[in-house]
C-alpha cells in the first residue's frame, strides 16, 4: 500500500504549531554520520498519514517513531500513540545537537538514552504522554503471505541494542472456523482473530467483545486432527486443554496451521 503525505497541522512540547507541506521532499539529514540510520525506530521519510496509520493499526498506547520532517531540512518529528490517536512532536537538529522541548542532547547517544527510559511528554493540552515503545523500523512476516513492509511495536529497555531484538513477529489473520466447545461437546462456529501473540474468538464477525483470548506464549503445538472425525480439522494444545477447530476447506485450515505454527517458531526465538 502506497501513502500520500497530506497538508495537516500538529504541536509541538510547549511551542508553536507547524505545518507540513502538502508534497513530500526528499530529505538528507544535516549531519552525515549522527547515525539516526543505525537506530532501530528511525523510518527516514516515512510520511505523517503513514506513520499514523502504522502506529494506530500494529500499535499501542506509547508506541513511538522517528521520522524526517516533511517541511524543515534541520527537523525530525516524532510520532506518538496515545490511546487512539497519534500526536507528532519535532526534534530539532542544530548541528551535532538534537533539540527536543526544552531537552538538548549533545550527543546521539543521549538521545537515545533519554527515550530508552520511558520519558513523559507534556502536550499544551495537559495531556502526559508515556514513550513505553520504541516502534521499529523492520520486523519478521510469515512467508506465506505476500511480502510488504510492515511494522510493530516493540518493548522498551534500556540501550538501543537492548531494544531491537525484542521486536514481535506481525503476522495477522482472521475468519470464521467451527470450535468444539470444552464442557458441552458441541461444535459452534466463531469468528476468530489472530493478532500478536493472541488469538481471540467471537460470537460473530460484528461482536465488540471477545469470548475468550488465547495465549500463544502458553500454546505447545497446532497440528491437523484426524481423532474427531471432522474434515479440515486440526488441534491446538495448551496447558490445560486442547481447542480442536475445522475450517470450511482444506486450504483455509493449512493456511491457519502454517500460520499459527509460524507463531509459535517466532515466539520460542524471542527472550524469555
Amino acid at each position: 500500500m502506497t501513502y500520500r503525505a497530506h497538508r495537516v497541522s500538529w504541536r509541538e512540547v510547549e511551542l508553536a504549531e507547524v505545518e507540513e507541506d502538502e508534497e513530500k521532499t526528499e530529505f538528507e539529514p544535516q549531519t552525515a554520520d549522527n547515525g539516526l540510520f543505525s537506530l532501530g525506530w528511525y523510518h527516514g521519510n516515512l510520511s505523517r498519514h503513514a506513520a499514523e496509520a502504522l502506529l494506530l493499526t500494529n500499535g499501542q498506547d506509547g508506541s513511538y517513531l522517528l521520522r524526517n520532517s516533511n517541511s524543515k531540512s534541520n527537523s525530525y518529528s516524532l510520532s506518538v500513540r496515545a490511546k487512539d490517536s497519534v500526536k507528532h512532536f519535532e526534534v530539532l537538529q542544530c548541528g551535532s545537537y538534537f533539540k527536543f522541548g526544552f531537552n538538548e542532547f549533545p550527543t546521539l547517544k543521549q538521545f537515545v538514552e533519554h527515550f530508552a527510559n520511558q520519558p513523559l511528554i507534556g502536550s499544551e493540552s495537559g495531556t502526559l504522554i508515556l514513550l513505553k515503545h520504541p516502534y521499529p523500523c523492520t520486523v519478521e512476516e510469515p512467508s506465506i503471505y505476500e511480502s510488504v513492509r510492515v511494522h510493530t511495536a516493540m518493548q522498551t529497555g534500556r540501550s538501543e541494542s537492548d531494544l531491537v531484538p525484542l521486536a514481535p513477529p506481525l503476522g495477522t489473520k482472521e475468519g470464521y472456523l467451527t470450535k468444539q466447545g470444552g464442557r458441552v461437546k458441541s461444535w459452534k462456529t466463531r469468528w476468530f482473530i489472530l493478532s500478536r501473540n493472541e488469538l481471540k474468538y467471537f460470537k460473530d464477525k460484528v461482536s465488540a467483545e471477545p469470548i475468550r483470548t488465547l495465549d500463544l506464549t502458553e500454546c505447545s503445538a497446532v497440528q491437523f486432527d484426524y481423532s474427531q472425525e471432522k474434515v479440515n480439522c486440526f488441534c491446538m494444545v495448551f496447558p490445560l486443554r486442547t481447542y480442536y477447530l475445522f475450517a470450511k476447506t482444506g486450504a483455509e485450515a493449512d493456511e491457519w496451521i502454517k500460520i499459527l505454527q509460524w507463531k509459535l517458531s517466532q515466539i520460542k526465538k524471542q527472550p524469555q
